[in-house]
Order: C-alpha cells, then structure tokens, then sequence
C-alpha cells in the first residue's frame, strides 16, 4: 500500500471545495443557471480524476484522465 499523499487528489478534492462555494455565493445573488453548469463542470474534474485512480488498465487510466482534461479546459482554469 502506498502511504504518500496523492497530490492530485487533493488539490481537485480542494478545487471542488472552492467551486461550491462559489456557487453558493452565485446562488445568493440569483445566478442560478450558472451556478448549476459550473457546480456540475467544477466538481465533476475531481470526480473523473479520482475514477482515474481506479482504472482497469493504463488504456483507460489515460483515457479518464483526459476527460478529466477536457472538464478542465472548460473550466478554463489552466
């Protein structure tokens, strides 16, 4: 078992924090809209990234993290 801090993970896991609260302060000002489409795109990056961790093979290690890229790129966050 691999003891060290999975770096990754904790900065997505800490990303999604700040995603939702952000939303909460659109939802405050009535932004509802886009505070669902970018709670759903935010939260999802670390989602994809922490499915990743569990890959059946490098094929689709690879794969899960590009989709998590993509989400990523939407965000425009990088």
């Amino acid at each position: 078992m691999n003891d060290k801090p999975n770096l990754i993970i904790h900065l997505t896991f800490n990303f999604s924090l700040k995603i939702i609260q952000f939303t909460e302060e659109l939802e405050s000002k009535r932004k509802f809209n886009m505070a669902n489409q970018l709670f759903r795109s935010g939260t999802s990056i670390g989602a994809n990234v922490r499915e990743a961790q569990g890959a059946e093979s490098k094929v689709d290690f690879r794969h899960k993290c590009k989709i998590a890229i993509r989400k990523q790129k939407k965000q425009n966050i990088g």
